[in-house]
């Protein structure tokens, strides 16, 4: 079985793309949405988040994802050190998960900072997902209530295209010119032909 990772700015559309690879019956995992549930349920993890965020981490017991999410995006050396205690976390449930899966040709794994955190390393191949910056930008505002200057600061902590570009095997064009579904077929038949060698 192949590890797959999928990435892309915040905003870039990895979530359709993703859902493309899912309709071809591929198993997927969501970085991002494990992290979440992880974060709220794993005891250890809540322990650190505390330390790191103090007690208005969590509300009611669920975590405070905005309150975490301004400290950290304005603060390099806190957002390091959440993402240095989740990471590891995530990492062993995506083990788990791989080898639940391990008879399908090739698992998905999407994540936004697939490269920033080094998760990337243990991945077959990493499919990109770019988009043009001013539709990023206006796609994240009408998603997560945002102002403009908000998205910016989540997209510079994140790595540039063209950075991403240097280090991934296939990139896929969400610009709304290019067929998504034609594009994720023509990545799909290029993995299965790998996974049968």
């Amino acid at each position: 079985m192949l590890k797959i990772g999928i990435t892309g700015g915040i905003g870039s559309g990895k979530s359709t793309v993703s859902a493309a690879f899912v309709f071809l019956g591929i198993p997927f995992y969501s970085s991002d949405q494990r992290a979440k549930w992880l974060m709220n349920n794993k005891p250890e993890l809540k322990q650190k988040i505390q330390h790191l965020f103090g007690n208005q981490a969590y509300i009611e017991g669920e975590l405070n994802r905005k309150g975490i999410a301004q400290k950290a995006f304005t603060n390099p050396s806190l957002l390091k050190e959440l993402n240095d205690a989740v990471h590891p976390a995530v990492e062993k449930d995506y083990e788990e998960f791989c080898s639940q899966h391990k008879h399908a040709p090739y698992t998905l794994k999407e994540a936004a900072i697939l490269f920033e955190s080094g998760s990337y390393k243990g991945l077959d191949k990493i499919i990109l997902v770019v988009s043009p910056l001013e539709l990023r930008i206006q796609r994240v505002m009408e998603r997560d209530s945002l102002s403009r200057e908000e998205v910016l600061k989540r997209i510079e902590n994140q790595l540039s295209d063209e950075e991403k570009i240097s280090k991934s095997d296939y990139v896929i064009q969400n610009d709304g010119e290019h067929s998504i579904l034609l594009q994720v077929l023509h990545i799909h038949k290029k993995l299965l032909g790998i996974h049968s060698l």
